[in-house]
């Protein structure tokens, strides 16, 4: 099979014994056995944040946003408000689905790419007694930049409220821990870091905090997350049809997670992005934010002013040689590159003798900083 590398924030470069896993013979998705890979796979998703009995995961058919729906549409009560936290295009999707549903939110705003001042926060939750929940994106792949989890966990604890936590591309990516950092429900999906196929996303409740949402007003039928919740604890069976094979993919994924290690897979991404950071100074490329605020798994490369550079001939050279980059989220030009997945050094240093391509091909002038 041909092994193309997605620089995209994802879905992400898998292995081949992930793809392989796909094809499993035929099963109805109400059977026991399939149950019992349901449940494996709930076991190892809490595992991988270091949570215990306390905590437990619900899965749903669908992508990250599917279940930034379901918290924010399950978890905020019928007569409270939540705090959503701003700094890019994903804390911006929280406000748009408050707003779809009519619940009462609270922007916190920063700009694209700026650090949360948790100052600010702590003001506007001591100023307003009626915000219940605090919803955040831990890493926000708009830029690249990784929020203050374990700071704004601990302002949620002080204040009483319900802490969401927006996961989605740093879970299994960067280490989390969910009692450390206090989220009470904690959101990823199957085909970023924890590299599997698109197509599942999955909560991390705290039981606790999964009972007090039961009598909240039911907003949504499909994304109801209490009764997700409540069919797999009677039956060991989603409400509605799984994506079968996904979830195969996604039991394999999980296997070679564990067999990495996830303090070996941060590892791995760092030397990844070490690289491709250090690499694209060279080149004379920008970078949207100082190395401090970084992620280690997403960069923002700002566009060269040479008039001879084009985004989309770039992407198409690049694509031509098996190379996937992404467009960017902001005002200024730019374009984005992701080392989540099954990437090696030899991978990216690959792509940056192929940037270098083409770069000399069309000539574009750039001058390279020492790093």
């Amino acid at each position: 099979m041909k092994r193309t590398i997605l620089l995209s924030p994802g879905p992400a470069t898998t292995t081949d014994t992930v793809k392989q896993a796909l094809v499993v013979p035929d099963i109805c998705p109400r059977e026991r056995d399939f149950s019992t890979v349901l449940q494996g796979i709930c076991r190892d998703l809490v595992a991988i944040v270091k949570g215990d009995d306390a905590y437990t995961a619900v899965l749903f058919s669908g992508s990250g946003t599917a279940v930034m729906d379901s918290a924010i549409s399950s978890v905020v009560p019928g007569n409270k408000k939540v705090a959503i936290l701003v700094n890019g295009a994903y804390g911006e999707r929280f406000v748009d689905i408050a707003q779809s549903y009519g619940i009462p939110y609270v922007p916190v705003l920063f700009d694209a790419g700026t650090a949360i001042d948790t100052g600010r926060v702590e003001t506007v939750l001591k100023n307003d007694p009626a915000i219940s929940c605090i919803a955040m994106v831990h890493h926000e792949t708009t830029t690249g930049i990784l929020n203050p989890l374990d700071e704004i966990g601990q302002l949620a604890e002080k204040y009483r409220c319900t802490f969401i936590v927006d996961a989605i591309s740093s879970f299994a990516g960067i280490p989390i821990d969910i009692r450390q950092c206090r989220a009470d429900f904690l959101l990823s999906t199957s085909n970023k870091c924890i590299q599997g196929m698109a197509g599942l996303a999955f909560i991390i409740c705290k039981k606790s905090a999964l009972e007090q949402v039961k009598n909240n007003p039911k907003r949504s039928y499909y994304l109801d997350l209490y009764n997700q919740y409540l069919s797999f604890e009677k039956s060991g069976q989603t409400r509605f049809t799984p994506p079968v094979q996904v979830v195969y993919a996604l039991q394999q994924a999980l296997s070679e997670f564990f067999s990495e290690g996830g303090e070996n897979r941060y590892a791995r991404y760092t030397e990844n992005w070490r690289l491709l950071r250090a690499g694209l100074l060279g080149l004379g490329f920008s970078l949207l934010l100082p190395e401090d605020l970084e992620s280690h798994i997403l960069l923002t490369v700002l566009e060269p002013d040479d008039p001879k550079f084009d985004f989309d001939r770039m992407h198409d050279y690049l694509y031509e040689r098996g190379f996937t980059i992404y467009p960017g989220k902001i005002r200024q030009k730019s374009f984005r590159l992701s080392i989540m997945g099954d990437l090696s050094p030899e991978d990216i240093r690959a792509f940056l003798d192929a940037v270098k391509a083409f770069i000399k091909a069309h000539e574009i002038s750039l001058v390279p900083v020492s790093y």
